[in-house]
């Protein structure tokens, strides 16, 4: 039975932690104890049998994160076989250019994507550098079917509803021998969705979420308006999926460097773990 190991490389929304221009106590915690820092959410599908991996997302971060995968699986100067992205905001496909002429200087790293996100990197510059080069392959996804990354093992795109003005937004599936992860950082609210997300979460053995906010009070102390914020709030999903705890392994990700759940001392952090949820962390792994 083939192996897949799933290592969390990052868990923060696009931007990081600590966050630009930003000094707030999560922000400053991690600026003095670097232990406190987050990277752009992204995940790596390793296959040890094979000294494959894959990746989910190329962050702003994606030179961080790929030695660190490199150097912890033995896959020194070896290149991802894939990389998956979910959509075009800043904290998702970035790391592109790390594939390009100035940096790696890759020769067709095959990158999978929609159909839009697909025209952007073909058609844009200075993305369609990395295309006219060959560094990357671009291949277009398609909703609900299934690629097998090696045998037993398949990754599945689902679309899902967010913000997308340059893109379509996908989440992923990612099957392994004997268990199923679902993964979705990104999404404006699961009512608008055409899919349950109760029942898709029944469905997984472990679901990575979007854990951007944790409430409304704490983004309206960013000054900022609830109804324009295309995130579901912790609260909100915790309540929807409480019944659920028991048989599905329920994580947090995609952590705005607000988000008062990141410190363990903080009533939020605990009131998530007491229900039996999880903080995702920067390079758990999960074994599928």
């Amino acid at each position: 039975m083939c192996e897949v190991i799933v290592n969390i490389i990052g868990t923060a929304q696009d931007a990081g932690i600590p966050h630009p221009n930003c000094f707030c106590k999560n922000c400053t915690r991690a600026i003095e104890d670097r232990t406190y820092r987050r990277l752009a959410a992204s995940l790596a599908i390793i296959l040890p049998h094979s000294k494959e991996w894959h990746l989910i997302d190329a962050t702003p971060d994606l030179r961080e994160q790929m030695t660190a995968i490199q150097l912890k699986y033995r896959l020194q100067k070896q290149l991802m076989n894939s990389i998956w992205l979910t959509h075009a905001h800043i904290g998702h496909y970035p790391g592109l250019m790390f594939l390009g002429r100035e940096a790696i200087g890759a020769n067709g790293v095959a990158v999978y994507c929609g159909g839009k996100m697909k025209q952007l990197v073909e058609t844009h510059a200075p993305w369609r550098q990395l295309v006219d080069l060959n560094n990357i392959n671009p291949i277009e996804i398609i909703q609900d079917e299934a690629m097998e990354l090696s045998s037993g093992i398949e990754i599945i795109p689902v679309e899902v509803p967010h913000r997308n003005e340059f893109s379509e937004t996908f989440g992923y599936w990612i099957k392994g021998p004997t268990r199923k992860l679902l993964y979705i950082p990104d999404i404006d609210r699961w009512e608008e969705w055409d899919r349950d997300i109760y029942d898709m979460a029944k469905e997984a053995d472990i679901c990575l979420l979007d854990g951007t906010f944790y409430s409304i009070e704490e983004i309206e102390q960013m000054g900022r308006n609830y109804n324009e914020i295309p995130h579901p709030i912790m609260t909100e999903t915790m309540a929807r999926l409480q019944n659920l705890v028991e048989e599905t392994d329920i994580y947090f990700t995609h952590f705005n460097h607000s988000n008062p759940a990141i410190d363990s001392k903080n009533a939020e952090f605990k009131e998530v773990k007491n229900r039996g949820f999880h903080i995702a962390v920067d390079g758990m792994e999960i074994r599928l």
